[in-house]
């Protein structure tokens, strides 16, 4: 029986976005023709460490201690034609705070609902196999994020920025005859909301994976660099509101991810898992998540 890398990718998606937040969200691979993948995870994100600006420090903003998220995310994926898909993603997230201590600006110590829905279209640019069976492939992808949980985006337990974000995404991916590839990708993020100047974004990615008819693995590499905002601590912060100005800070990370899919029934059904933690950042989280997975494609 010959696994497909299609076959096996779908479901890391959603384990990538739901594992952190606000990284690359696209991949390589294109499904079929006509083929749908509905997928839905569960994910387990927590941290006592925060980047002050670019400082690590221990402990959370306003002694919240150990901060948790409880991410549930569904996912679909459409081929459209061989070369072109479009997807879907929503997640309801729950987040609260060791301490119980009110978050300063909702003044709760638990907030949770649904997030933001993401679209995105993608469409295979190149795609050529060479002589010792070795291919490259190219592409790019449009997507577009809205807030429609209703949520505050102001606060530390905020479920998200609340902005409408436009994303325009860039990839290569070479796999060698034995399966082995590597991934680059990259995304500029366009940031619009009413109520807060959000910095847009450059996002990029760098992955390597291998595939087989039993598993697909990858570990991948995220960065994201914010163009403008500002410090947390900083005197510009606290004259724009402290926390009530979250979402104009500068958000910057660097994390690894690491994902594991298995097939379980032939290729209709599979689980996958996957590990991910935040190593650098400037105003974020030094987050650590896990996440499991369950993939349904309908061919």
């Amino acid at each position: 029986m010959q696994t497909t890398p299609q076959k096996l990718m779908a479901i890391l998606c959603i384990l990538s976005i739901s594992s952190i937040t606000a990284q690359t969200i696209v991949n390589g691979f294109f499904p079929k023709k006509n083929e749908l993948t509905v997928a839905t995870s569960y994910s387990s994100k927590s941290y006592n460490n925060f980047f002050r600006g670019e400082v690590a420090t221990s402990g959370n903003p306003a002694n919240m201690g150990e901060i948790s998220s409880t991410i549930y995310s569904l996912y679909g994926e459409y081929g459209i034609l061989n070369w072109l898909s479009t997807s879907a993603t929503v997640p309801y997230i729950s987040i609260e705070n060791e301490t119980g201590a009110l978050d300063p600006v909702q003044k709760v110590s638990q907030v949770e609902g649904v997030q933001d829905l993401n679209v995105f279209l993608k469409a295979k640019v190149l795609d050529k196999r060479f002589e010792n069976n070795s291919k490259i492939a190219l592409g790019g992808a449009t997507g577009v994020t809205v807030p429609v949980g209703g949520y505050e985006a102001a606060g530390i337990l905020s479920l998200g920025s609340g902005a409408t974000v436009f994303d325009g995404c860039g990839f290569v991916q070479f796999t060698t005859p034995s399966n082995l590839f590597v991934e680059l990708q990259a995304i500029y993020s366009l940031k619009n909301s009413s109520d807060f100047e959000v910095p847009n974004a450059m996002m990029y990615s760098a992955k390597l994976g291998y595939y087989n008819k039993w598993f697909y693995a990858h570990a991948k590499i995220g960065v994201q660099n914010s163009l403008s905002g500002f410090d947390i601590g900083s005197q510009e912060f606290i004259d724009a509101g402290g926390a009530a100005a979250l979402p104009e800070t500068e958000v910057d990370y660097t994390n690894l991810n690491l994902d594991l899919y298995v097939p379980v029934y032939k290729n209709n059904f599979g689980i996958s898992t996957g590990y991910a933690v935040n190593m650098e950042g400037r105003n974020y989280d030094k987050a650590s998540s896990f996440s499991v997975g369950l993939v349904y494609k309908a061919n």
